[in-house]
């Protein structure tokens, strides 16, 4: 936007910040015998593949999380479906060298005060390698102190590294 100079503003929008995260989709389920067969199979037919999943159930329902090869394009299946969903951003981390590869980006994020609110294992190996997917409180923060402490960051685009 310029207005009678040559300044400019950058309006840029969540989805257009200048950091890798990746997207995940959690989908409020019945806790119905076949319901999560009936959600994947929505993305039969697509190019959209599941590369993260995690399911938080009680008695009566369940909290599927999805993190997509696709993400646009599993938004839109599943907002076809008429599935009630949330998008949350996620920070992807390739799994380092060592013993305790965990233990090294938990102390990371803790030395930065960064609270871990969910990790859970990518089932794919974006270039080869273990990655895990983790929901912080603070996501700039926790980019910033894994990307200075040397760690890999997985993007939207790694996901889609394994197509068949």
């Amino acid at each position: 936007m310029n207005i009678g100079g040559t300044a400019s503003t950058d309006f840029a929008t969540m989805r257009g910040r200048n950091y890798p995260a990746i997207r995940q989709f959690t989908v409020f389920l019945e806790n119905r015998v076949g319901q999560l067969l009936e959600v994947l199979r929505r993305f039969e037919g697509s190019k959209v593949r599941i590369v993260a999943l995690s399911i938080v159930d009680s008695s009566e329902c369940a909290f599927v999380r999805f993190l997509l090869s696709h993400p646009e394009e599993g938004r839109e299946i599943l907002e076809r479906a008429g599935l009630a969903i949330v998008e949350s951003d996620l920070i992807g981390v390739e799994m380092p060298d060592g013993q305790q590869p965990l233990l090294e980006i938990c102390t990371a994020l803790l030395q930065a005060e960064v609270n871990i609110i969910q990790v859970y294992p990518l089932l794919i190996r974006p270039r080869g390698r273990a990655a895990v997917a983790i929901m912080v409180d603070n996501i700039e923060m926790g980019q910033e102190i894994l990307t200075n402490q040397g760690f890999t960051m997985i993007t939207e685009e790694d996901l889609q590294e394994e197509e068949v």
